[in-house]
This record gives C-alpha cells, sequence and structure tokens, in this order.
C-alpha cells in the first residue's frame, strides 16, 4: 500500500514538472515573439522617420506611452499601406502631433455644493 502511495506521488510529481516545464517554454517562446514583434515596430519606424522625429517621438513616449503607442501604430499601418513615400521629419512628427491634440478634449468636472 506505502509502495502504491508512493508510486502515485512520484507520477503527479513527475506530471507536475512536465506542465511547469512545458508553461515555461510557452512563456519563453511568447517572450521571443513579442521582442520580435517590437524588432519589426523599431525598424519600420527607423525606416520611415528620422533621428529627430524618432528623438521626439521617444519623449512623447516617456511622457505619454499609450498617446505614442497608437502614433507608432498609425505610422507602421501607413507605411505598411505604402502611404507613406519620404521619411517624416521632425517638423512633419510635430504637424501631425498637434493635428492630434487638437482633436483631444479636456473634461473638467466642476463640483458645486448642494
Amino acid at each position: 500500500m506505502d509502495e502504491d502511495l508512493e508510486e502515485i506521488k512520484r507520477r503527479k510529481l513527475e506530471e507536475l514538472k512536465r506542465q511547469l516545464a512545458y508553461q515555461q517554454a510557452m512563456q519563453e517562446q511568447e517572450e521571443i515573439e513579442r521582442e520580435q514583434i517590437e524588432e519589426e515596430r523599431r525598424r519600420i519606424l527607423s525606416a520611415i522617420l528620422t533621428s529627430e522625429a524618432r528623438e521626439r517621438l521617444a519623449r512623447v513616449k516617456m511622457a505619454r506611452p499609450e498617446y505614442a503607442r497608437a502614433i507608432e501604430d498609425q505610422l507602421i499601418i501607413l507605411a505598411q499601406s505604402g502611404r507613406i513615400k519620404n521619411k517624416i521629419d521632425d517638423n512633419q512628427l510635430k504637424a501631425i502631433l498637434a493635428k492630434l491634440a487638437k482633436g483631444k478634449r479636456d473634461i473638467k468636472i466642476e463640483r458645486r455644493g448642494l
């Protein structure tokens, strides 16, 4: 009886080890894929932006990461669809940022005493 119990414990432990190894392998694969996607994004952005524009976008990213990511996504989509013919310089990027900032609404909430 003790031998059977030990055998069951051993099998269960081996199964848990296999599951853990599989999960770790999947996480490593996902990390590699994420890194490849990010590298591809950097490659495309460096192809369509001048160095000054990339620096500006990096500063925007430090202040507002989601906003910068959305801009990067749009630029990449435009580049992949062939709608960007020349590199975007700093002045063009500033104009794009200004246009997008105008569309943003400020919401103010005023509390009034009752």
